[in-house]
């Protein structure tokens, strides 16, 4: 243990990310990333930049893209921030709404960058544990400081019922954050609840809809006090010229996301019946990504000989999640050559009852 370092930060294991391969050939369905380009007017923005205006400073409240947003979702323009990325706006809320012996909650599974955020907080956790069939039971009398509540969640894909979320969001004394990183590809949102209720704020990204996973840009909708505590903790400039001025122009084109979602939707709902009819269980997906337990083979195994075919999807090791694997919803030839290469390893088999989540103590 490094002498210098904060005790907490020496014993915790930061966030892992999906990897990111540039090999050629491979067929890269592990990230969540949209398959096709962004709007035709991101592209344009970025070669109608002016070089000269990089010596100077971004406009540090990204001003029009937070009016472009105001305009979409119908509010003020002082309910909305935009941060770095999601993850950003995630990270300033644990230091704005939770004192010091407070605590964090979220379900488990979900994005396991959460835990980590309360860890460099060095914060208790509160998760709740999902049901076997991943649904959503949370316990009587829960109380959290804050709450991250993906929706639709990942990895799951499922979708949680409006009704239960806004019940919850009514009785807890704390702040609810509803991270819908996927909300776009889902049937609906809780987009209203941050602009009726004081103590949510929902959470969004341009790097799944909109195509724009390398920008890094996100936003958050909520009660004006707690976009303006968000505000007083952000980094002078957290987002810069580049990022801003081509998030303007896709969120000013949402007629190509929505038909690049309405694409997806379509091969989601193929490659969904594709891998059931080879014996894979498939849970319902509300997202760009589908949760299985594949078909024949353990899940671990399952990912190393796709990989071995230049397939990459994504594996989480837990007691929760290593019984089932993750695979991004690519373009229909993706998803061919992912059929087939599932054909060609011979695996068919019969898809397990739903609710059987098996709890392991460890991976390999």
């Amino acid at each position: 243990m490094d002498r210098f370092t904060r005790r907490s930060v020496s014993r915790m294991q930061g966030y892992v990310p999906g990897e990111q391969s540039r090999a050629p050939g491979i067929i890269k369905l592990n990230t969540n990333e949209n398959p096709y380009p962004p709007s035709p007017m991101v592209a344009k923005a970025l070669q109608a930049l002016p070089v000269e205006e990089l010596r100077l400073y971004p406009e540090p409240t990204a001003l029009e893209v937070r009016k472009r947003i105001a305009a979409i979702h119908g509010c003020d323009i002082d309910s909305v921030f935009v941060g770095n990325g999601s993850d950003e706006i995630l990270a300033l809320c644990t230091r704005a709404f939770v004192e010091d012996d407070g605590d964090i909650g979220f379900f488990n599974p979900s994005y396991s960058l959460y835990p980590v955020l309360a860890l460099i907080r060095n914060v208790a956790t509160k998760p709740v544990e999902l049901s076997a069939d991943f649904s959503w039971r949370m316990p009587k009398a829960y109380k959290t400081s804050l709450f991250f509540m993906t929706n639709p969640n990942a990895p799951t894909g499922m979708l949680h019922d409006r009704s239960t979320v806004g019940r919850f969001c009514r009785q807890l004394r704390g702040v609810t954050v509803i991270d819908e990183a996927y909300v776009d590809f889902a049937r609906e949102d809780c987009m209203d609840m941050a602009l009726r209720y004081n103590n949510v704020l929902v959470v969004r990204t341009l790097s799944k809809a909109f195509s724009l996973a390398g920008l890094r840009v996100g936003y958050a909708v909520g009660a004006k006090p707690l976009i303006a505590a968000l505000f007083k903790l952000k980094d002078s400039y957290n987002t810069d010229t580049i990022a801003q001025r081509l998030a303007l122009a896709a969120l000013s084109d949402l007629h190509h996301m929505k038909a690049n979602v309405r694409k997806i939707r379509q091969t989601r709902a193929r490659l969904s019946r594709l891998l059931v009819e080879r014996g894979a269980f498939v849970f319902p997906s509300e997202t760009n990504f589908l949760w299985l337990r594949p078909p024949a083979v353990p899940a671990e195994v399952f990912c190393k000989r796709l990989r071995e075919r230049q397939i990459m999807i994504r594996y989480f090791c837990g007691p929760r999640t290593a019984d089932f694997v993750r695979i991004t919803v690519g373009t229909d030839e993706q998803v061919d050559r992912l059929i087939e290469a599932i054909d060609e390893m011979g695996l068919v088999g019969v898809p397990s009852p739903r609710g059987l989540a098996v709890k392991r103590k460890g991976c390999r």
